[in-house]
């Protein structure tokens, strides 16, 4: 096509025909983009409102590599008229910047697919457990990275350049800077462990025993994890440091624990047998105590100043206001139940003890 129009330019070189021509290859350009990206917009009002994400992802990341798309026919086109009126070195380049720029687009338009469709899963999976939005994310960041070097190594080759030769200076330039960036190489594994592993995702409360770490994960990066501290100080920690500590995550936890010992008094001991059955009836009819799992309350030891009974139980929920709440509530039925039984809760006392002292006459020392 563009070796017809430069043969019928080179008949005229009159300049009203040739502007001409651009003209109307740009306003053409700005037409056909005009009526495509209309296109899209009416295909996204049809697949709005089904189901699946892959067609609304697929139509998002169409807009901007399609008005790319035309806009390089459209100006390579006019740089070919041109071309054949004004010659000039930098026109040889053309073939070279229109495949570039073709590679350049497609790469664009797969990105930004794998970006919708990524957000879209992150999206679904904070309504759906069964959709794990840290896996969405480590999936997608892998498949940019792929798509992103396969595309420079094609345009690398597109330009003239020998990829085998680039390939085989990467291998020996590897080992160099292996050891140049060693901490570097540790954290990105150390990002793909935790991908890979799921220790933690991202929003979940996790805390350390070695050091001092506890908060909710933020975002998992390649080198760093930022997790966000219960008084909103953000801690940024490299994720080589993640295989060499204990990590403990309370957010999947089943249940939570309330574990007291209440103290009545040694005068209050022939009541202790009756307390420690009624507190166990309590937590057999608390609506929100796990009635499946482990539940003691027992006589547990003789203490300074009190007689010490032990409550063991587990709450259904795993929520942190939530369980103070069924604590709290779990504690006043304790104490109703202690008041009940005429008992009194113990507080520490001591009791002094003074021996008799043999009288004295004064009147014979």
């Amino acid at each position: 096509m563009s070796e017809s129009i430069s043969f019928l330019l080179e008949s005229s070189m009159d300049p009203r025909v040739w502007l001409f021509q651009v003209f109307m290859v740009v306003l053409g350009t700005v037409t056909c983009n005009f009526f495509l990206m209309r296109l899209i917009g009416f295909l996204e009002t049809l697949v709005a409102s089904t189901a699946s994400l892959w067609d609304d992802s697929l139509l998002s990341a169409a807009r901007l590599p399609t008005r790319l798309f035309v806009w390089t026919i459209g100006l390579t086109l006019a740089a070919s008229i041109l071309e054949s009126v004004t010659k000039s070195f930098l026109f040889s380049y053309i073939p070279d910047i229109r495949k570039v720029g073709y590679i350049f687009i497609l790469t664009l338009f797969i990105t930004r697919f794998i970006n919708c469709v990524e957000e879209r899963l992150i999206a679904r999976g904070l309504n759906d457990k069964n959709l794990d939005p840290t896996t969405a994310k480590a999936t997608g960041k892998i498949l940019r990275l792929s798509v992103t070097i396969t595309a420079v190594l094609i345009a690398m080759q597109t330009m003239g350049y020998s990829v085998s030769g680039v390939l085989a200076f990467g291998g020996v330039g590897g080992v160099a800077m292996g050891f140049a960036a060693k901490d570097l190489l540790a954290n990105f594994f150390g990002g793909l462990m935790l991908y890979w592993d799921k220790p933690f995702a991202v929003g979940d409360w996790v805390r350390s025993p070695d050091r001092d770490i506890e908060g909710h994960v933020e975002d998992i990066g390649w080198r760093l994890t930022r997790i966000l501290t219960f008084d909103k100080r953000p801690l940024y920690i490299p994720n080589s440091m993640f295989s060499s500590i204990v990590v403990e995550n309370p957010s999947r936890m089943s249940n939570r624990r309330i574990y007291e010992n209440i103290g009545i008094r040694y005068d209050d001991a022939p009541v202790l047998q009756d307390i420690c059955a009624a507190i166990r009836l309590m937590l057999r009819q608390h609506s929100e105590i796990e009635p499946e799992l482990t539940q003691i309350v027992h006589f547990n030891s003789y203490g300074s100043s009190h007689l010490e009974i032990m409550v063991y139980a587990f709450t259904k929920t795993t929520d942190w206001k939530t369980f103070h709440r069924v604590k709290e509530d779990v504690l006043i039925h304790i104490m109703k139940i202690v008041q009940n039984h005429g008992a009194e809760f113990a507080f520490p006392t001591q009791t002094l003890h003074i021996a008799s002292v043999p009288q004295v006459d004064f009147k014979k020392v």
